[in-house]
């Protein structure tokens, strides 16, 4: 089990890179290089747009990959979805920008953010069912939350990347050229992780499995929809609160209250160290108290803490910021450290791996693909304080919240009772 978590773990660490770090880039540089006509709240908007298209993707991913999944064993979507995400990213690096090639310079920015998330969308599926059907049924959670973990060691590994690059290069070198180095450096992650997960094995829970889905999609929608609308519904504010702090913040404060790059950049670093280093112990008193209960607490919490995290961040100082960032963080871990064991318990085995991936991804639409976008144009409207976000995260809260109500608990159960299909 120790192998396959830390396997695990470095694949979604690797995958998430890829896709972290070009959120990074378009909080930071893309707009004005790859937008120049644009005005810098509209740059960054379009910059965003190219972002949000990642998320999009995701879902589709999810549907390719999870057909994959369910008929033909998890551990063959682990490789697929590293080779897809680790190409997509390297040649982001190296797309000209809009003085050389024109209007084909986003539009080719556009496509390769598509199959970077046609890629990740297949990656968190079979990275946790891997997990999970390998691990004891009263230890899921815990388990779980190793590959949980992968996306904040991603977010640490792109973000000190950029950082470290900020405090070594000069604007104008880091605008030339600096920016494409995050990039770059994916095509050797992406070798790592291979090797990594050449050894894995699969799941027994699939092997036991005598008569597999012939079309998963058809029998989610079919027997599942209901289950797939809430739990998108569910996370959408998990995926809002992380991009509102580490994407649209960093926006925020470099180019509205003149904030720099390298303190923003440690303020969130430093909030999302501690969000992953919680992870295992949620997970753990996940499988102790059940998941239901930790997500209701983290979607109340998120709801309640808005408005003084939009607070925090309009003062600019340091130290406020990282507190506004943390609170958030916490709320958000809370939520997310069980859903890597909530989701799979709650589709039945032969289509698993389409629809708690299905279900996740589109969380992600709603939560991490707009919330940058409304974010920003909020923010634009306001004063010094973007009251609005904070209202807008606020009912997203309550919306998940309501979700969430209506989800059954999945409470972990002796390995000799048989998995029940509650959707």
């Amino acid at each position: 089990m120790l192998r396959l978590a830390a396997a695990s773990l470095a694949g979604t660490a690797i995958e998430f890179y890829d896709f972290f770090v070009y959120g990074t880039a378009a909080a930071l540089v893309l707009g004005p290089l790859f937008f120049p006509t644009f005005s810098p709240v509209a740059g960054t908007l379009a910059a965003f747009g190219t972002f949000g298209v990642g998320f999009v993707a995701r879902p589709l991913g999810s549907v390719l990959f999870g057909h994959i999944g369910d008929r033909h064993g998890r551990r063959p979507v682990l490789v697929a979805s590293l080779l897809l995400t680790g190409a997509s990213t390297v040649a982001v690096g190296c797309v000209p920008t809009y003085d050389t090639i024109g209007v084909a310079a986003p539009l080719l920015l556009l496509v390769l953010r598509f199959l970077q998330g046609l890629g990740l969308g297949g990656e968190w599926g079979g990275a946790v069912l891997l997990t999970v059907e390998h691990a004891p049924a009263g230890r899921r959670g815990l388990w779980s939350s190793f590959p949980q973990v992968g996306p904040a060691l991603g977010f640490l590994l792109a973000n000190g990347v950029v950082l470290g690059l900020s405090a070594t290069l000069s604007e104008a070198q880091f605008a030339a050229w600096g920016w494409r180095v995050p990039f770059w450096a994916a095509g050797v992650l992406a070798l790592v992780g291979l090797w990594l997960r050449s050894s894995l094995v699969e799941s027994p829970r699939f092997l036991e499995l005598d008569d597999h889905a012939r079309v998963p999609l058809a029998e989610v929608v079919r027997d599942h929809w209901r289950l797939v609308l809430l739990t998108a519904g569910a996370l959408s504010i998990g995926y809002a609160v992380f991009y509102a702090v580490t994407t649209w913040s960093l926006a925020y404060a470099t180019e509205r209250l003149g904030v720099s790059r390298s303190v923003m950049l440690t303020c969130i670093m430093g909030a999302v160290l501690v969000k992953g280093s919680l992870t295992p112990l949620v997970a753990w008193l996940g499988d102790l108290h059940g998941r239901r209960p930790l997500c209701l607490l983290g979607c109340t919490a998120t709801a309640l803490w808005m408005f003084p995290m939009v607070a925090l961040l309009a003062t600019g100082e340091p130290l406020l910021m990282f507190l506004g960032f943390l609170g958030a963080m916490l709320a958000f871990i809370t939520m997310f450290a069980v859903i890597a064991a909530y989701l799979p318990e709650l589709y039945e085995p032969r289509v698993r791996c389409t629809g708690a991936a299905v279900g996740y991804n589109l969380g992600g639409v709603l939560g991490g693909a707009l919330t940058p976008i409304v974010a920003t144009a909020l923010a634009d409207q306001g004063g010094r304080v973007p009251w609005g976000v904070g209202a807008y995260m606020t009912g997203l809260a309550l919306l998940s919240l309501g979700c969430f109500a209506l989800l059954p608990e999945t409470r972990p159960v002796p390995a000799a009772a048989a998995e029940p299909a509650t959707g």
